[in-house]
This record gives C-alpha cells, structure tokens and sequence, in this order.
C-alpha cells in the first residue's frame, strides 16, 4: 500500500531512513528508504512487465535489482543467470521491445531510462525523463516508450528511434504501472496516489478517460483481445476488471494482501496477480473471474511475467533476492533463480530477431553474341534483406554454357579466379546496396548452338541461401566464322615459325 510516511498505519516496521534523502514527495522518501534497506514487507509497488502477447520464443528474463542498481539475465532454458548489466540509480521497470532487440528500465533516482541492446546485453543510451521513472511499456510496433513519472505525475513518451522524450502527457497522482493496447492506440496508467486509472490516446497522447477503481491501484495489464485491463489494487486487495470499449469497471476480484503486478497468459485464459503482503501468487481465471489457484512463492513478491509460449511465469521476490518459476500447467514452482538485492521489475524476452542480409544475384549482356566473336557478361550482387553481411566470404560461381570460353574475369573489390570461374570479397554490402559489378569476357565457339544459358550463383556473407541468376543467351550464326578463324590461325603461323627459327637458330 502506498502512502506517504505520516499516514503509515503498522503495515511495516524498520529502522528509521537517513532524513536527508527526503525530497517534496513524500513517496520519493519512502523509495529511497525501501531501497537503502529492503526490510519493507507491507508495501507494494508494480513491477512493469511487457506485453505477454508474443509468439516467439523466449531465451531471457530480464530482472531489475532495485537496491544492486542492476538486471540479472536468466536463460530460460536452464533457469541460471548468464549476465548482470549495470544500469542506473533504484531501477524498477523493465519492458522489451517487441522485436526482441532493446530492453528498457526505468531508474527512479536517476530520472532517466537505461537501453538495453539485448544482443550484447550492454547499455546503449541513457533517456533523461522527468522525476521518478518507475513504469514502462513498449507500444506494439516499437516505435514508442511509455514511461511513468511518478513524482511528476506525468507520463513520458520516448520516441525508441531517438531515444529522445517526445511528449509529456499530465495523469494522475504518482502514476505506476503503465500498459498499452494490442492495436497501440491507447495507453491506461495506473495512479496509486487518485485511485484511478487514466487512459491515453495514443495518437495525440492526452488523457481521453478517468477510470476509478480499488485503493492504490500499482499494475495493470491488457487482455491479448484487447477488451479488458486487469489493475491490481495494492490498498483493496483485488483487481479491477475494466471493459476498455466503454472505460468502466465490470468486475472485481478479490484476491489475497497487497496485490502490485498482474500479467495475463498469451491466451488470454489467466491473469497472475503477485500479492506482496501474502507471499504468494494468484490466478485468476478470466472467463469467470474468479481465482482458481494460489501459488506460494518467496518473500514480498512483485514483479511477474509470462513467456511467450505461456507456459512459465517468472515472479520477481521483492526480500528473497530471488525468482520464482511457475510452471503454469500445475501452478506450481518448479525452480528458483537467485538474483540481485531486492528484485522489482521483469520482463520475459522473445529471441532478438538480428536483421540478416539476403543476397541477390543478377546476371546480364547487351544484343546477341555472334559465332566466332566476343561477349561480354555483367553480374551484379546486390542485398536485398534488412541487415548487413556479416563480414564473411561472399562467392560467385559462374558456370559457361558449352563453346563458350572465359577469356578474362574481374571487378573492382572482387578477387577473381579465371580457371575457376569464382570471385570472391569480405566487406560488408549494407542492406539496399549492390557491390561494383564483376564483367566476364567469353570467346562465342563458330559451332556454338543458337541459343545458350550461363548461370552465375552467389553465396555467403550470413546469407545460408544460395541464389541463382540465369542469362538466355541468343548466338548469330556467321557463315565466315570457320574463314575467320582460319585467317587467324594463319595470320600466326610465321609468328610461330619465326618464334621457333629464333630458337634453333
């Protein structure tokens, strides 16, 4: 339950905080010392999750260290951390981006958003945001941040390709858990200080609806369908069902002690609801909505999150330093991660999806080629996919028709071999650009038939796909080919017999 410092009423007890980290907010005072201390059972504040409605699957769990300034990465496949990446001052929420490549959090007294590279699991970009950064939800197309401030009682946007705020939208009083809609068109913040909910249109991003619902609303969480936003209410314990077409609350579920965060499964099905104060886990079926499961978990639990396959929800356990594993078939806990000091904030990864190059091959020539004369042929590799090469070897093979003979092979950049008819280069070709062409000079054989195909083919660069151009070929007869050639061949002879008087002579 959030409250400020004078209005406490023996839901905790501790040792008193250091003073002169009091600020004009009294909440902010209450931060800090659950921060320094992390000895606080009775209180309640939403860990941000991102949207449970991924399809991919899911390798890392990203878990923000509230009082260690850290996020532990889990590998969900063996349940160990694999790396702890330092971010800023009292961390709290944590989303991913949909695409799986950036990771954000939310530090509370630093008022700035750390970027996570979820490739290198290395900070990238560090957001100034107004004060108390606390929750954080990516909107569906990854184009936007939205940030709750809970000191400021506003809502940053960030705009994620400039990492730069963009809007600042006025909630209500100390906004926490912030969750978007499927379809990206409204955002609704829980605000633990009014007790109400406030829903933003995304697009010209003010405040369209007021919803009222329990004491001291923390986390909320949208149905895949998009009709529903579940919100945990810290001081009433239960959760306000809100029907988003009409922006009413049609139910409320009674739950157990201090609920703070709420994820629903992939399927819409269930809706796990942490309840701090009981040290457990509810679940509640949405159908009915009515809770048919319990689950104990560690101490003062916070944060949860369901992998995208909807078969696991990790718990954030705010004073064991831990996180739980429930395998949600059984709603039981099948293993417990230790992590940082007084974990918040989770978020389930789906697998970055790491833009690859795809290659592109294009053979050509100018007119027709003629029996006994010289052709020439272009080919072109280009990369049409949405990343770079990868540094590696990218080869073309040609392959002549029969009576058609190499007579020279090159291109600039390109290292080219005549007897083999292969060229090949290492720098990376970014995506939408083509490497300079390669130009293959042939001699046309005077039997060469009338029609005639070469193919060229190119591989590598990351590229596992082999791409194939092929260039129908049109010959002239020339019924003076076999003359020609028979006038050069003689043309050679006393070249050749003189070549060889020299050296007897």
């Amino acid at each position: 339950m959030i409250r400020s410092a004078s209005k406490q009423t023996g839901l905790y007890s501790g040792p008193a905080c250091d003073k002169s980290r009091l600020r004009p907010w009294p909440w902010t005072w209450v931060r800090a010392c659950m921060v320094g201390l992390a000895i606080l059972s009775g209180l309640a504040l939403p860990a941000v999750t991102s949207s449970p409605a991924w399809a991919a699957p899911s390798p890392n769990t990203y878990v923000v260290n509230s009082s260690s300034n850290n996020v532990s990465v889990i590998d969900t496949a063996t349940n160990t951390v694999t790396t702890t990446i330092p971010v800023g001052n009292s961390p709290f929420g944590v989303a991913v981006a949909p695409n799986g490549l950036h990771a954000y959090v939310t530090n509370y007294l630093s008022n700035s958003v750390s970027v996570i590279d979820t490739t290198t699991n290395t900070v990238t970009a560090a957001i100034p945001v107004a004060g108390g950064p606390f929750g954080v939800a990516v909107a569906p197309n990854g184009l936007h941040a939205y940030v709750t401030d809970n000191a400021a009682g506003t809502v940053s946007v960030i705009d994620t390709t400039t990492n730069t705020v963009t809007a600042t939208v006025n909630v209500g009083s100390q906004p926490f858990g912030v969750a978007i809609t499927p379809d990206g068109l409204h955002a609704y913040v829980a605000n633990n200080g009014s007790g109400n909910v406030s829903v933003i249109d995304t697009t010209t991003n003010t405040v369209t609806a007021t919803v009222n619902v329990g004491s001291f609303p923390a986390g909320v969480a949208i149905t895949p369908n998009g009709l529903h936003a579940y919100v945990a209410n810290n001081g009433s314990g239960n959760v306000s069902v809100i029907d988003t077409t009409t922006n009413t609350v049609t139910a409320t579920v009674n739950v157990n002690v201090g609920p703070a965060e709420v994820s629903v499964t992939p399927n819409g099905l269930h809706a796990y609801v942490t309840n701090v104060q009981s040290n457990n886990v509810s679940v509640i079926d949405t159908a009915t909505n009515t809770v048919t499961a319990t689950v104990n978990v560690g101490m003062a639990p916070e944060g949860v999150a369901i992998t995208p396959d909807g078969l696991h929800a990790y718990v954030a356990n705010r004073n064991s330093n831990n996180v739980s594993v429930i395998d949600t078939t059984t709603n039981t806990v099948t293993a417990t991660v230790g992590v940082g000091h007084v974990p918040w904030g989770v978020a389930v990864a789906i697998s970055p999806v790491i833009p690859k190059a795809s290659l592109t091959i294009t053979k050509k020539h100018t007119g027709n080629f003629t029996q006994g004369k010289r052709g020439v042929y272009t080919i072109t590799v280009g990369n049409a996919g949405p990343g770079p090469t990868d540094g590696t070897a990218v080869r073309v093979l040609d392959v002549l028709p029969p009576r058609l003979k190499a007579r020279s092979l090159s291109g600039p950049g390109w290292t080219c071999t005549l007897s083999t008819l292969t060229c090949t280069r290492s720098d990376v070709l970014g995506p939408g650009f083509s490497y300079p062409p390669i130009t293959l000079k042939v001699k046309v054989s005077c039997d060469a038939p009338r029609h005639v195909t070469n193919t060229a083919t190119v591989t590598g660069g990351g590229d596992t796909t082999n791409h194939t151009s092929n260039d129908p070929t049109t010959i002239k007869r020339d019924n003076h080919c076999w003359h020609h050639e028979d006038e050069d061949h003689r043309r050679q002879l006393p070249t050749a017999r003189q070549h060889a008087s020299t050296l007897i002579g």
